[in-house]
């Protein structure tokens, strides 16, 4: 299965890939750090705090 991916997540991978973490950082710098920190945000609020609340909610309704 194939997904659509940006260009500069294309190049990550491939920087990645080919030389490592290290690398990646080295030459990227804080643009990856912070990519990964507002993913994980986002992530983990969905998860976390939305999906909860609104099940919360509809059950709290019912009563």
């Amino acid at each position: 299965m194939s997904f659509r991916q940006p260009e500069f997540i294309k190049d990550w991978l491939n920087i990645y890939r080919e030389k490592g973490l290290l690398h990646l950082l080295k030459t990227k710098g804080w643009s990856v750090v912070i990519a990964l920190f507002l993913f994980y945000l986002i992530r983990d609020t969905i998860l976390y705090v939305f999906i909860p609340y609104i099940a919360f909610s509809n059950i709290r309704s019912c009563v």
